[in-house]
């Protein structure tokens, strides 16, 4: 049975039952009005008539004619009113009797006849009064019964109506509602069965279907996979440093809290749109899609209230599809590593080592000019041990004031203080001074220097810094070259620069470090550490500053070549 079926049927029995209380109450309620009403018109009435004619009877005495007037029209109205048994006969002899004492006026007898035929009528009405109001008592007593009853029944009836029916409704949509909210948290397995073959067992077959498709929906690939995409939404979202990811397109798939935050965007601003189109609006976005791809690079930018640094990646997403070997680009993440942190103790470490530097030079130049007068023989004469001491001390201060220029060096970079002038040098010029500045070194330890192709055109450089970093390379080539052997250095020129090249045949670079070789401080491990690890990390920001690049090719125990280019004058 159908739920609305139900309804109607409960609340067409409650109005069938108020409509059988009313007609209960309305008829014995007019069953007392009738009897009460037949008391006042066969009685009470015929009590009145009597009493009326007894008072006129009394006046006739006189020969009163008003009193004959009034007991004729009583007498009438009687005659008219007879309702009880005997009652007629009763009235017939007053009325005979009335007329003999009408001829008869002095008629004792006749008179006293006629009162003892009132008293007979009133006699007969009152003893019907008496019954008809014992009767009419017996009907209220039947009426508060019947009433009572039909209302008792009618209560209960309406009172099992309000605890079940609620009940029968209530029950199956709290237990409907129940297991949505189990759908909801993802037990899908949930299942709702109802005994009943109206809508709510309509409604629970609907339910259960709908959660059988939705567990094989939760079970199927395409749910891992949109579980999968919010998880790394999460992860994203969650990340402290800013991600941009972007298809193929270049229409910006997703950004992360902390990218919108210092590009200043909203997420319907970029999501979905083509990152050309936002980075006309936005200089951020704009620098990021235009710088170059490959490599970090250090970018300054105002977040959270101050001048953050954040160094860019470029990760270029690939996949390959089942079934095929070559794997296919389907677009990149752009992440901005905030290294404010690291910046800022860069800076610090940066100062420290530059007045640490500044200061030591003075003392270390003091040392080389008292070296100076204790190797003059004006000073006085030094034994054979003196003068070794003096030599060692004389190799130390000069390794010690190298060391605090190159920390120096690297310092005034790292602060953008270093001045360049920039003009047109020869190359040869270059070769030659760094030569001459390293050819007691190499000829300390027997390695010969030999130049080729140096007639190149010239090319746009700081003569001095770039002399500086052709002797960084000579300098180590020399170190690391064995006794009695060579180094070479030649020119060449590239499309629009100049190759500076210096081989030697040293014991070579493992390929695990050639990566870092141009880092700071950075020195390849199992060899002797005889200087800061800055010299390569300087001539990289030299030649870098003057518009080239450096780099290294290197074999291990075949020795290793440096280069850089430069651009031509």
């Amino acid at each position: 049975m159908k739920t609305k079926t139900k309804l109607n049927l409960a609340v067409g029995l409650l109005l069938a039952l108020i409509l059988l209380l009313t007609i209960l109450s309305a008829f014995y309620i007019f069953a007392i009005k009738r009897d009460t009403e037949n008391i006042l018109k066969a009685n009470y009435n015929t009590l009145e008539y009597s009493r009326q004619m007894l008072s006129a009877l009394d006046g006739l005495n006189s020969g009163n004619v008003g009193a004959i007037a009034i007991f004729e029209e009583n007498l009438a109205k009687q005659l008219g009113n007879i309702t009880e048994a005997g009652e007629e006969n009763a009235t017939m002899d007053v009325k005979r009797n009335f007329s003999g004492l009408l001829q008869n006026p002095d008629d004792l007898v006749a008179k006293a006849n006629i009162r003892q035929g009132i008293f007979e009528v009133m006699k007969l009405n009152m003893d019907a009064l008496k019954k008809k109001s014992e009767l009419a008592k017996s009907t209220a007593e039947t009426a508060n019964w019947v009433i009572a009853i039909a209302g008792t029944l009618c209560f209960l009836i309406a009172f099992n109506l309000m605890v079940n029916l609620p009940h029968h409704i209530a029950n199956p949509i709290r237990e409907l509602t129940d297991s949505i909210r189990q759908i909801a948290k993802g037990n899908y397995k949930e299942r709702v069965h109802f005994d009943s073959n109206g809508e709510f067992g309509d409604l629970a077959n609907s339910f259960n279907v709908m959660a059988q498709k939705l567990e094989e929906f939760s079970e199927s690939n395409l749910n891992k996979l949109l579980v999968e995409k919010k998880r790394i939404e999460a992860l994203l979202d969650n990340m402290h440093d800013p991600v941009i990811g972007l298809d193929n397109g270049g229409t910006i798939l997703s950004a992360n809290e902390e990218a919108l935050k210092v590009m200043g965007l909203t997420a319907s601003d970029a999501i979905g749109k083509q990152a050309s189109d936002v980075a006309r609006k936005n200089d951020l976005l704009q620098s990021l899609i235009v710088s170059k791809p490959n490599g970090p690079a250090v970018i300054k930018i105002f977040a959270d209230g101050k001048e953050s640094y954040f160094e860019r990646e470029n990760v270029a997403i690939s996949i390959t599809p089942t079934g095929e070997k070559d794997a296919i680009a389907i677009g990149n993440f752009i992440i901005l590593r905030n290294i404010t942190a690291f910046k800022e103790l860069d800076f610090a470490k940066t100062n420290f080592i530059a007045t640490v530097s500044h200061e030591l030079k003075t003392p270390i130049a003091a040392i080389k000019f008292s070296l100076k007068l204790l190797e003059n023989p004006t000073t006085g004469s030094l034994n054979d041990d003196q003068r070794n001491l003096v030599e060692s001390i004389a190799d130390d201060s000069r390794r010690l004031l190298k060391i605090t220029g190159e920390l120096l060096e690297m310092s005034q970079l790292e602060t953008g203080n270093i001045q360049l002038a920039m003009g047109k040098c020869a190359v040869s010029d270059i070769v030659t001074m760094a030569v001459e500045a390293v050819r007691t070194q190499a000829e300390q330890k027997r390695v010969s220097i030999a130049t080729d192709n140096l007639e190149v055109p010239e090319i746009r450089a700081d003569k001095d810094k770039t002399s500086w970093v052709l002797i960084n390379f000579l300098t180590n080539a020399i170190r690391y070259s064995h006794e009695n052997s060579g180094i070479s250095i030649w020119a060449q020129r590239e499309d629009q620069f100049v190759l500076l090249s210096v081989k030697d045949n040293g014991q070579g670079i493992d390929k695990n470090y050639q990566s870092r070789i141009f880092d700071r401080y950075f020195q390849v491990p199992g060899r002797s550490k005889s200087g800061t690890g800055l010299g390569l990390a300087i001539s990289r920001e030299f030649i870098e500053a003057q518009g080239g690049s450096i780099g290294v090719e290197s074999n291990l125990g075949l020795g290793s070549r440096f280069w850089f280019k430069l651009p031509v004058g």
